[in-house]
């Protein structure tokens, strides 16, 4: 093999492998999970609103009420946004384009409205979606292996 040839794979191995990074990058996949709750940090209270939708790519992924939550997925590391948020009943909407990078190892994201719209720090607007285990996954069933076993019930 000569010098030219070893070149050139060399050369498509590294490319191969740029792209493959950039891929990974802007591939990422996130679940979003937004929260219209009250929330406290620092001693002061954020009231939830009265209603918030949530406006993605033109695309209404979450209408919330006081205290629910909506979600949506996103690819990529930035999540741009509209929030058509009314504060009280019978008021008008106001919109706010939000636009904010997610952090890079987090598949699930919380994001509470309330504190992200009074323009605290991610710390405190934004957290990790951490599943609750129910009891019922916790209980151990009884698995059977022996197909000749007599029950009671025979």
């Amino acid at each position: 093999m000569n010098k030219r040839q070893l070149l050139f794979r060399a050369a498509a191995i590294v490319l191969i492998l740029i792209l493959a990074v950039i891929m990974f990058i802007i591939g990422r996949g996130h679940t979003i999970y937004f929260d219209n709750k009250s929330a406290e940090y620092e001693g002061k209270q954020y009231k939830a609103y009265y209603k918030v939708t949530v406006i993605k790519d033109k695309e209404k992924v979450a209408k919330l009420s006081d205290d629910e939550r909506g979600m949506t997925d996103l690819m990529g590391q930035t999540l741009s946004m509209t929030l058509e948020i009314t504060d009280e009943k019978g008021q008008e909407p106001h919109s706010h384009k939000v636009s904010m990078p997610i952090p890079y190892g987090t598949d699930g994201i919380v994001i509470n409205v309330p504190e992200l719209m009074a323009g605290l720090p991610q710390q405190a607007y934004m957290s990790e979606f951490v599943p609750i285990a129910t009891s019922e996954e916790d209980e151990d069933e009884e698995v059977v292996t022996d197909e000749f076993v007599m029950t009671e019930d025979m």
